[in-house]
Order: structure tokens, then sequence, then C-alpha cells
């Protein structure tokens, strides 16, 4: 049987994370008959809606049937967060058909085999340098979404370095998630939090660069250590039979074959041409105003056009990059409902009017406590909002205007208080399965979320006392300026 070119998402990991996710829209559904509806007075002050802390009130029960919490996937597409639901999907469609025909060209095996073979005696040497290659993008620059149409090339490369798709994952996206939260100048949570809190823009580098560099080495010894039990034992992988079938899904690339034919090498350069620009532009994106709100859309365009140009120039008829199209679209069409789901639950709770009341449920803990409980209060409620709204900038907007007058009256500095932010607001992004970029990732790679859970358990159990501890020093130090 013809193998199907592209990332293909397996009917148990659909079948999983579909469950998964439908547990969840029913327990947010429960939410908003448990808990009493409530809401914050908002307000407009320099573009962006904010909230008054000390407004918080009692309403009515919304009418909001329990038949509604089936109908949330759909309606979500004509929602508030409709444009970026719907840029996500034409996103991770248009990338998946470009390596589908990357993969069918050739192209895909001339690429693997230049890197195969030049870092076949440095294989850790490799895995070091791309984790912290994705970690400095989402630490300086925010990215994480836009990574995706790296994310296949990843697992391809890691399963042609004789590893398993977990490598794959963990050296792109798991590294740029964790540089997103142990970020620097992440523009879209240190830079919005710390403009909400009034502080100097990207302050407070005397404490972040240490942060920094401690998870980077936290990171690296997860990866190292299971990429050598890995060496030592295939079967130790926890995805052994999925790295299998990922070996015979490559096994036909003849990575020992440097010499690629001229056209493909050709049309390799080129793409290497487009990749380049892509870089460009996610490093340009935070910065310049014009680009900024379409950063996604343009990588996905940009990684389309790439590949079809390349597809054209390495002499694959129409017929075949038209197959190879349709095969990577479809198979990550399953990922489609996925996403919807994910997004549901956040629409559930605030079309039953109660993301506020656990809002305000939360932040009434901080009453009294002393400043190191405060902040890890704040850390938790950073966790826990994250589940059901997703987006670092709308977070922001969320919390930062009533956690701040509270970290005043507590004698935590507002410093302090965005970094517990941060830190709550970023490492979960890889461990719930309402975050859609997450599900697309495990998806690409076929692996399950109770694997994949599995996979990241140890390293989290590392990171969070990490955390713990930094906020510690943060309190001790009296984190500033302010």
């Amino acid at each position: 049987m013809e193998q199907k070119a592209g990332a293909q998402i397996s009917t148990r990991a659909f079948i999983q994370s579909a469950l998964i996710l439908l547990v969840l829209m029913i327990a947010a559904g429960v939410l908003t008959r448990l808990l009493p509806a409530g809401e914050y007075t908002r307000f407009s002050a320099e573009g962006r809606e904010l909230i008054d802390p000390a407004s918080y009130r009692v309403i009515d029960r919304p009418d909001y049937p329990v038949w509604r919490w089936f109908t949330a996937p759909l309606e979500v597409l004509w929602g508030p967060d409709s444009l970026i639901i719907i840029t996500i999907i034409v996103f991770i469609l248009l990338v998946s058909g470009a390596f589908a025909v990357l993969e069918k060209a050739g192209i895909l095996t001339a690429v693997l085999s230049r890197i195969v073979n030049r870092f076949r005696e440095k294989r850790y040497t490799l895995l070091l340098v791309v984790s912290l290659f994705f970690m400095l993008l989402g630490g300086f620059f925010g990215i994480l979404e836009e990574i995706v149409p790296l994310v296949p090339i990843m697992i391809a490369l890691s399963v042609s370095l004789g590893w398993d798709p977990l490598v794959g994952l963990g050296m792109s996206v798991l590294a740029t998630n964790i540089g997103f939260s142990a970020a620097i100048t992440n523009p879209f949570t240190i830079g919005v939090a710390q403009k909400l809190a009034g502080l100097p823009l990207f302050s407070g580098a005397l404490l972040r660069v240490p942060v920094f560099i401690v998870f980077y080495a936290a990171l690296a010894w997860f990866l190292l250590t299971y990429a050598r039990r890995i060496d030592r034992d295939p079967t130790a992988s926890l995805v052994y039979k999925e790295s299998r079938a990922a070996a015979d899904k490559y096994k036909h690339l003849d990575l020992n074959n440097t010499a690629a034919a001229p056209r493909t090498g050709k049309a390799a350069l080129i793409f290497g041409l487009f990749m380049l620009l892509i870089i460009a532009v996610l490093l340009a994106g935070p910065f310049v105003p014009a680009i900024s709100d379409y950063t996604l859309p343009l990588v996905g365009l940009l990684f389309f056009i790439g590949g079809l140009v390349s597809g054209i120039v390495s002499g694959a008829n129409r017929k075949l990059i038209g197959k190879a199209l349709k095969e990577g679209m479809v198979g990550l069409a399953p990922g489609i409902p996925l996403i919807l789901m994910a997004a549901s639950t956040k629409h559930i709770v605030s079309s039953g009017k109660v993301i506020d009341t656990i809002l305000h449920g939360t932040t009434t803990l901080l009453d009294g406590a002393s400043p190191l409980s405060a902040v890890l209060i704040m850390f938790l409620l950073a966790l826990l909002v994250e589940f059901f709204v997703a987006s670092s900038g709308a977070k922001a907007v969320l919390m930062m205007p009533i956690l701040l007058p509270l970290a005043d009256l507590l004698g935590v500095t507002r410093q302090l208080t965005v970094s517990a932010y941060c830190f709550g607001d970023g490492f979960t992004n890889l461990a719930y399965p309402t975050n859609a970029i997450l599900l697309i990732c495990i998806g690409l790679a076929s692996i399950s979320y109770s694997k994949w859970m599995r996979f990241t358990a140890r390293l989290w159990l590392v990171i969070f006392p990490l955390v713990a501890l930094f906020l510690w020093i943060g309190t001790l130090i009296g984190f500033g300026p302010f």
C-alpha cells in the first residue's frame, strides 16, 4: 500500500483527544450551573478593553441551555474569537499541504540527507543547538503558533537520526514553549503585562536572563536523557509503535545519498530561501506594526508558496503535486474539529457568565496573604485562567488590572507580579488539552495526549519547583524597579 504524503493524524490519537475535550466541554457547562453568574465592568483605555477590579457584581444567570454546550464548537466560528480560529485552521491546512508536496517531490529527502550526513557523529550537539534556536524564538520574540510549519520537519529529522517523534517535538515546539514561558523580551506576555503595570518595557533582565539559562539547562538535560535512553534501547521509547510507523514512513528516503538530483537540489535551495524569509517575518513580526497582526497567516502563506514553487522546480508534475496537496490537507483535517472543541471551553464559560466569577473567587484568596504566598497564588491563578483563555494578550488584559492593585497592597512588586503571570501563562501551553497548538503538534506526530503528558511529566516536575524558587528569590530581592 502506498504511503500517504504529509502529516496524518491517527484515528486513535483523534478519538482520545476528542473524548478528553468532550469531557472538558461538559465540565465547563456544569460550571455555568454551579457557579453564580457575575461580571466586572469593562472600559476602553489606549485602545484596550480593561477591567475595573472593584466592580465585580453578581448578575442574573443567563438563559444558556445544556444543548448549547454541544453546539459550542460551531458557535465559536462566529463568536468573538472566530477570526483567529479560522486563521489557525487555514494555516494548518496550508502548512500540511505544502509539507506533503516537499515529501512527494523528494525535497525533504535532499534537506534531511544533508543534515543527517553532516551531523551523524554530532547528533547531541545538533539536538542542543536546534533546541536553543527554538527556545530563543519563544524567549525573545514570543513565537509559538508560527513554528508549526517546522514541526513535521523536526519530527522527520528526529526519526532519521534514530530517535522518535517525541524528541522532534521536544526540540521544536516544546523548546519554543519553554522559551516563551521563561521569556526575556516576549512582547505578548512581558511586553503587554509590563505596559499595563506601567513598568519600563522589557525591564527586569537581571533576573530574566538567569531564569532563561536555567530553564534551557533543564530542557537540555531532559531531552538528552531521553534521546540517550532510546540510543541504548529503542524499545524504551514511550511511542515505540508510533516510532516504527514513522520510520516506515521515511524509510524510502535515501539519506545516505548526499548527491541530490540537480533539479531537486535547486528546489531545496529555493525552499531554503523561503524558510529564511519566514524566519525574517517571525523576527520582525513583534516589532513591525504593519505585519504584527498578520504574522501567522503570512508564515502559512509563505510556507505554502515555498512548497509549491519548490515542487514545481523539482520537476514534479501537476498531478503529483495535486495529489500531495490533497493527501496533506486531508491527513490533518481531523484536527479541525479538535481545534473547535478546544475553543469551546472558553466559549461555554463566557456564555454562561462565570469566567469573571472564577477570577473573582480566586483573587479573594489573596486577602491577607504574605508576599511569597500572594505571588505563588498569582502564578496558580494564571495557570487556572490559562485553561479557559489561551491568548496571552487577552489573559494579560483580563488579569493584570485585578492583580496589580492587590500586589501593591500586599507588598509584591509589579515586576514580580508580571513574572508570576508570565510563568503561569506559558508553561501550561503544552500541558492543557484546550490549547489548539498542542493538539495540532501531537496530531502531526500521531501521538495521543496521554503519551505526550507521560513524556513531559518529568520535565514539569522539574520546572514548577524552579518557578517557585525564582518567585521566592524575586520576593527576597524585591525584584523591580517597582
